[in-house]
């Protein structure tokens, strides 16, 4: 008698709403994000899981559903140098797919984390049936190119204080004037990401209680979002967001429970 295959577990309601936040994703329709999303599983990882070292085999992708993930190189000396941190409804290496050079960086899980895994075999199959998805990719790899020009014009004309609100009001949801978001517990990551110390991060936050912004342990508060994207001096094409983003609509982000 022949052995029936196991079945794949469909994605749940909230891994469909964090694929659909994408950019890469945005605009499919439903029969074409089913055909990609049936070859992604979803996983948990516990902080400090290593997802892939630079050189291995680019033959994944990932979309963070919760929790936050660090791009990094690592110098001669062991120390690390941020390239990138993402949270929900994010994606990250789906461009070392293509070169087949092997992933460019390391990646590792900053705080705990459940990730959506997608196969670069079944993802380039999909991919080579589906033209509008290969327009969306040219979409946002064209955007992460303005987002580091606008990463470099904000680290290197933009005080402490603007750059951290400015990437608080990234996580924020549009759709509320009030928001709790929760941050990675080791404030080295962002203060890495910023481009500022731990000490000036310390001041930058303090700066910000000026307008309405409180933060207890990983857990910031913030009265008036208005507000704060006033005081960061930017609009919502200029936030400093975790990722590359090319659709600010994603910033539906790190809403979690604080510890």
């Amino acid at each position: 008698m022949m052995k029936e295959k196991p079945m794949k577990s469909p994605l749940s309601r909230e891994a469909l709403q964090a694929v659909r936040q994408v950019p890469l994703f945005s605009g499919l329709g439903d029969e074409t994000l089913a055909l990609l999303t049936d070859g992604a599983l979803e996983r948990s990882y516990r902080r400090g899981t290593l997802l892939f070292s630079a050189g291995e085999p680019a033959d994944r992708f990932y979309v963070v559903l919760s929790g936050w993930v660090k791009l990094f190189r690592e110098s001669p000396d062991g120390n690390e140098c941020m390239v990138g941190l993402f949270t929900r409804g994010e994606s990250f290496a789906e461009a070392a797919m293509f070169d087949r050079l092997g992933f460019p960086v390391n990646a590792a899980v900053a705080e705990d984390a459940r990730l959506l895994v997608f196969t670069a075999d079944h993802f380039l199959t999909t991919l080579e049936r589906n033209h509008g998805l290969t327009l969306n990719l040219l979409a946002n790899l064209t955007g992460m190119l303005r987002y580091l020009v606008r990463q470099l014009d904000q680290l290197t004309n933009q005080p402490t204080y603007q750059r951290l609100a400015a990437f608080i009001v990234s996580l924020c949801p549009c759709e509320t004037n009030q928001a709790t978001v929760c941050l990675p517990c080791d404030k080295l990551l962002i203060a890495g990401r910023l481009g500022m110390k731990p000490e000036s991060f310390s001041r930058a936050m303090a700066r910000l209680k000026e307008v309405g912004v409180s933060c207890e342990r990983n857990c910031v508060h913030v009265e008036d979002i208005a507000a704060l994207r006033r005081f960061a001096n930017t609009d919502e094409e200029e936030l400093l967001s975790p990722l590359p983003s090319v659709a600010q609509g994603q910033r539906t982000a790190a809403m979690r429970p604080c510890r």
